[in-house]
């Protein structure tokens, strides 16, 4: 009956010492749990924000093809009865404008890299 007893107690004692392991982990995990949902929580804010700053982008870019359209179609009305601009340009005098207004505007590009 004694080592009944002894393997009861030792059976027992190995059960509490499971269980209190058990326990540990959960905690363990549950902590893990609730710092990988923080994280996520802050990513999806992140994802928030970024999504709110491109449509913004691309509402402006609208807007700017709009004026830069609005503004075309201004001078075209204002120039069609005007000589002068009826003219056609050499396409040497073209080129060089074409070639300095691109690299205007890949200086601007740059610039807005660099900030």
């Amino acid at each position: 009956m004694n080592k009944t007893y002894t393997a009861i107690a030792i059976i027992f004692t190995f059960m509490i010492y499971v269980i209190v392991n058990l326990c540990k982990d959960k905690e363990a995990i549950q902590k893990t749990n609730d710092e990988l949902l923080g994280k996520i929580e802050q990513l999806n804010q992140n994802i928030a924000k970024n999504n709110q700053i491109i449509a913004d982008n691309e509402q402006s870019k609208r807007e700017l093809e709009n004026q830069s359209l609005e503004r075309q179609e201004r001078i075209n009305e204002q120039l069609k009865n005007n000589h002068c601009a009826n003219e056609r340009i050499p396409s040497s005098v073209v080129d060089r404008l074409y070639n300095r207004a691109k690299s205007l505007r890949q200086s601007t590009y740059t610039s807005k890299f660099a900030q």
